[in-house]
């Protein structure tokens, strides 16, 4: 049987933490916007409630159910055992406090972008200048930002078990699946084509 770690799903999430800067940067190019109406406090409060809320809400109660990509979703029932395994890491008292850890420092950076938005003024320029549409906007994208982190985050956590933990894991049953996690997207039976997965299990 191959490693878990050569899961595809696994290191496309992984991957996803590519788009962080980026989104951070659309998320301070956002906050430049217009000329503040509301106390700091508020309208810190209203892109870190958007922003963070959510899916720090999702991940302590039903976490994302990581073998989905792009609004697509593998059915659980088309899952293998090492898949079902794996998802026990997900659903786990650790990875909840991770992601509590995790949005907590997401909500440091949020502050500290937050300083700096008065010195890129000049380049939001050519944006509406709408100061809660900014902040809508800078809220979405950090809400994103939460998103291309927390599930990477998880996803570490599955990579660094030792394969004889992992092989002490009982598979989670298609009941708990559907019940325990929050499952996005249209379901479908294969998200990877079939072939790239094969040479993969060859190799």
């Amino acid at each position: 049987m191959r490693s878990f770690r050569s899961e595809p799903i696994l290191w496309i999430h992984i991957a996803g933490l590519a788009t962080l800067p980026i989104l951070l940067i659309m998320c301070l190019l956002f906050l430049s916007v217009g000329k503040p109406l509301l106390p700091v406090w508020i309208e810190l409060c209203l892109v870190g409630t958007i922003g963070v809320l959510p899916l720090l809400w999702m991940q302590l109660r039903r976490p994302f159910y990581i073998f989905a990509i792009l609004g697509i979703a593998l059915k659980p029932e088309n899952l293998t055992e090492q898949q079902r395994k794996i998802l026990c890491l997900i659903n786990t008292k650790f990875n909840r406090i991770l992601s509590l850890v995790t949005a907590i420092l997401l909500i440091g950076v949020l502050w500290e972008i937050y300083q700096i938005a008065p010195q890129v003024i000049s380049i939001s320029k050519f944006l509406p200048q709408w100061r809660i549409l900014g902040l809508l906007l800078a809220a979405l994208c950090f809400l994103a930002c939460n998103l291309f982190l927390q599930i990477p985050v998880s996803v570490a956590r599955i990579l660094v078990t030792n394969d004889t933990e992992f092989a002490a894991i009982e598979p989670l049953s298609l009941e708990k699946i559907k019940q325990d996690f929050t499952i996005l997207g249209v379901r479908v039976n294969n998200i990877l084509p079939q072939r790239i997965v094969k040479v993969k299990t060859k190799e």
